[in-house]
């Protein structure tokens, strides 16, 4: 935070044009945080903006992939050109990807891996030697609840998550001695325009029909409560200026519960929910376990 006499503390936050990033990019400049959103087409954000507008606040923008080394470099060369120096990196930026795993591509796995895991490697390497160099500084990687329970027919999704979750905590031992602190946010069900894009079911040999149904029935009874991604915006500005920092920071429709629920049964209870041939008594025994009613209405 910004005090009198100072300069504003800077952050970036990726894939910022909707979503969580969206939220956060307007919540932490609200905060008097002087902050870069990085968007992969800077002519598409024209709602971005108009929302930093009636929020009264201003997004600087940088065209940014980040799952592209040379694009990385060049976008935070140029933050840091224009600012000298990041406090705070909220990797963001991420894609779903829906296929069970008899039945996706391995260039699946690459291409959502090189999104959701090396897309913050990348980030974090460009402003790492800076915040080593001042011995302060914060990175927030943006995880979900698939990186703690397998989420049905996520395959390429959950393994990103999973992966992204070990790389955090391993972050988060390396930057200690630096002063450097690590943060992830686990939500679950947050309103966002990935839900819209993640349509995709690869059942191309019918066997996993269940599989599917089971998955899109799950989002359909959460979409309904999804959670406003201003809340996880106030989670993740709590998270970086609280004098009580932890790791993990669960948030969101049916996270709680399905963290908590998959670190509460036993393996051998978890593989036979997924034996359950009958969608009744799956959505019953799925209550049972995680307290959250999925069934159709």
């Amino acid at each position: 935070m910004s005090t009198s006499g100072k300069s504003p503390q800077v952050a970036v936050v990726t894939g910022a044009n909707s979503g969580i990033g969206r939220a956060c990019a307007i919540h932490l400049a609200s905060k008097g945080m002087r902050v870069f959103g990085t968007v992969r087409d800077v002519s598409k954000a024209a709602k971005l903006e108009a929302m930093a507008t009636d929020a009264g606040v201003s997004i600087e923008l940088v065209e940014l992939d980040v799952a592209d080394d040379d694009s990385v470099r060049d976008g935070f060369a140029k933050i840091l050109a224009a600012a000298g120096h990041v406090d705070l990196l909220v990797n963001n930026a991420g894609v779903g990807g829906n296929a069970v795993a008899e039945e996706c591509p391995t260039s699946m796995y690459l291409e959502v891996m090189n999104i959701n895991l090396c897309g913050p490697v990348r980030c974090a390497q460009a402003v790492l030697p800076g915040m080593r160099e001042r011995r302060s500084g914060c990175i927030v990687n943006i995880s979900s609840i698939t990186g703690k329970i397998a989420a049905l027919a996520q395959s390429p999704y959950v393994a990103s998550k999973f992966a992204l979750e070990g790389l955090s905590d391993g972050l988060a031992q390396e930057l200690a001695p630096f002063g450097i602190r690590v943060v992830v946010i686990e939500p679950g069900i947050t309103k966002s325009a990935i839900f819209a894009k993640n349509v995709d079911a690869p059942n191309q040999s019918g066997a996993y029909d269940p599989h599917y149904r089971r998955l899109f029935q799950f989002y359909a009874a959460g979409i309904p409560a999804a959670t406003d991604p201003m809340e996880v915006a106030e989670v993740i500005h709590h998270a970086y200026t609280t004098d009580s920092p932890q790791l993990r920071y669960v948030t969101s429709w049916g996270g709680k519960e399905l963290i908590e629920g998959r670190a509460r049964i036993s393996d051998a209870d978890w593989i036979a929910l997924g034996a359950i041939e009958d969608d009744a008594e799956y959505y019953a025994r799925f209550e049972e376990l995680f307290g959250l009613d999925i069934a159709p209405r």
